[in-house]
């Protein structure tokens, strides 16, 4: 059987998980009565609720004889560690770009690796049934992204299939609006070259994914890139240096059929298959016949640019949600994922009691500790801090971001304003249609910690910001943080209406009657710039005295309730998020009053 492998690669949203449901009911892996989940592809559940691809995934299709591999990759930047590898698994790629949204940052990322590769990409213009289509511009859009990544003749000479995933058809002529996606499939078949390996050489796989089981163990995803493996056969792992790290048997190889695993006796060059059997291989290693000596290249992956710290929850209300509350338990979680995520780097602090945890933006750890708290862990997280570089004549350097914005043109000063005073310089501004503006900024990474919330509230919901990192650039001085206090509880109890009636006055309420509060845990934001402490806990003073019924019932605002990357977004340097399976609370990192003042204090000496 003749083989593709294929990824498809395209911006969030774009509709590539959509478009490979399509892929898998026409080439007959669904049977027509087969109940399937839309979006099949995104099977995690932060990805279902989030309507976004998390975890890069291979799949398999066979179109008249031919077995097409087909990887979904996730399209965030935060994400980009899982893309760079996944790309050294393929022969082709498809583009995937909205007929109406264009070309976008994460398409560049994307694209740019690809094209770095060789790769010769088939373009897809998705979603033509919007009304809002324009075609010929974005086809002309992404010709201009080819020329700005260096593309090579060859490259630049790319078919082009106009498509709608959700109707499932794909045509050359962009005015036909039916059909199917055979188009597609035949496109795969000529233009993707199979793949050119040794099957006569010993057996070599470069490890891309790491996935785990609890019948199995580890389970190591890839393409063979030589000879044939079999089951039980002798294979060793090596390092990037070469170095043997452990030997075993290939006790189980599995292929992709569909979105199953199914068992095989052998594979391979070309196959991208997953091996279980070995204990401590991990990304980036070569797994071998014990005559490989050599190490098969693998991608280098672009730096973290962003850290928290992961404590252990030392509030009062410690351990009353959680069930994996010790700094032991967090530290195995974290070099787990770690091991499999090549973007995440995880550190240990001096104290044994909290972990440094760099990643690529605030999305991909939010979805980290989100995923750590459904699985019963208690936390204590600081505000994000970006890492900071030296270069070469020793000055200080910090990373930077390609912003691009789109928003209704009566909100475009407000947000060049706001950019502004972080520090972001605006490269392009140009009118998109529909009475919208699109914002092009270079911003250091620091200044973006905590906008989007804002950016959402200036423009009433209706902007679109997408970020990518672009370069380690010069430090950009001091940018100003919240200009708002907070108000914060001086005492453990539960929330008395009394006492927040009054407290309303002050500033915005974090918190409701009845809750549970403990000293140092902020309970709202405070209208002036200072933090004030308050007793929330204040009840009525009983007197034999009759009132005339005015302060019997007290109307309370219903509370500001933040999701979690609001809280990560909104504390200070010297506050935390206590997040546990069933709350996320705001609180000092030091919450005895007399500890903050001195803290404060030793911070304006220094």
């Amino acid at each position: 059987m003749s083989l593709r492998n294929i990824a498809i690669i395209a911006h969030v949203d774009h509709g590539k998980t959509t478009l490979v449901d399509q892929l898998f009911r026409q080439s007959g892996t669904f049977r027509d009565n087969q109940r399937v989940e839309e979006r099949a592809m995104d099977s995690n559940d932060l990805e279902k609720e989030r309507g976004i691809t998390i975890l890069a995934k291979p799949t398999s299709v066979v179109w008249e004889g031919t077995r097409i591999n087909i990887v979904d990759t996730p399209g965030h930047a935060d994400f980009g560690g899982e893309v760079e590898r996944i790309l050294s698994m393929v022969d082709g790629v498809i583009l995937l770009v909205d007929s109406s949204e264009g070309a976008m940052p994460q398409t560049k990322f994307v694209t740019g690796k690809a094209l770095k590769l060789g790769l010769r990409p088939i373009v897809v213009v998705n979603k033509i049934d919007r009304p809002d289509e324009r075609i010929q511009e974005v086809l002309d859009e992404v010709f201009d992204l080819f020329v700005s990544l260096d593309a090579t003749d060859e490259q630049l000479d790319f078919p082009v299939l106009y498509a709608s995933g959700r109707n499932g058809y794909a045509n050359e002529d962009p005015d036909l609006r039916e059909g199917t996606l055979t188009p597609l499939f035949q496109k795969i078949v000529e233009h993707v070259p199979p793949p050119a390996l040794e099957v006569d050489a010993p057996f070599s796989f470069l490890v891309t994914l790491l996935d785990r089981d609890n019948f199995l163990g580890r389970i190591l995803t890839g393409r063979v890139q030589s000879g044939t493996v079999k089951v039980n056969q002798p294979i060793h792992a090596l390092d990037m240096d070469g170095k043997v790290i452990e030997t075993g048997r290939a006790s189980k190889i599995m292929t992709f059929q569909g979105l199953d695993r199914v068992p095989t006796d052998e594979a391979s060059a070309g196959d991208i298959i997953s091996i279980a059997g070995l204990t401590v291989a991990t990304v980036s290693n070569t797994i071998a016949d014990t005559s490989v000596t050599e190490a098969i290249q693998a991608q280098p992956i672009d730096p973290p640019t962003l850290s928290m710290r992961f404590a252990v929850n030392d509030s009062p209300m410690a351990g009353r949600e959680g069930t994996k509350v010790t700094s032991r338990m967090i530290r195995d979680r974290l070099e787990r994922e770690a091991e499999s995520n090549v973007a995440i780097k995880v550190t240990e602090s001096e104290d044994k009691d909290s972990f440094e945890v760099a990643g690529r933006g605030e999305l991909q750890l939010g979805v980290l500790i989100e995923t750590m708290r459904r699985e019963g862990f208690e936390l204590g997280i600081s505000r994000p801090r970006v890492l900071y570089r030296e270069d070469e004549n020793g000055n200080r350097t910090e990373p930077y971001e390609t912003v691009v914005i789109d928003v209704d043109d009566e909100h475009a000063g407000t947000v060049v304003e706001k950019m502004a005073l972080r520090k972001g310089e605006m490269t392009d501004m140009r009118p998109s249609g529909g009475g919208k503006t699109r914002i092009t900024f270079s911003a250091p990474s620091r200044g973006l910690i905590g906008y989007h919330g804002e950016f959402l509230s200036d423009t009433r919901g209706t902007g679109i910001m997408n970020r990518l990192f672009e370069k380690y650039g010069p430090y950009r001085g001091p940018i100003e943080g919240r200009k708002n206090g907070v108000l914060i509880s001086n005492g453990n109890g539960e929330a008395v209406a009394y006492a927040l009636g009054p407290l309303e006055e002050r500033g915005i309420l974090f918190v409701s009657p009845g809750e549970a509060l403990y000293e140092g845990m902020i309970i709202g934001e405070n209208a002036k710039p200072e933090d004030l402490e308050v007793n929330p806990m204040k009840s009525k003073q009983l007197t034999n005295f009759r009132s005339t019924g005015k302060d019997d019932a007290i109307r309370l605002t219903p509370p500001k309730i933040m999701t979690l990357e609001q809280a990560i977004a909104y504390i200070d340097d010297d506050e935390m998020v206590e997040v546990t399976p069933k709350n996320i609370r705001i609180r000092k990192a030091l919450l005895d009053p007399h500890e903050r003042k001195k803290a404060s204090r030793k911070k304006e000496a220094a």
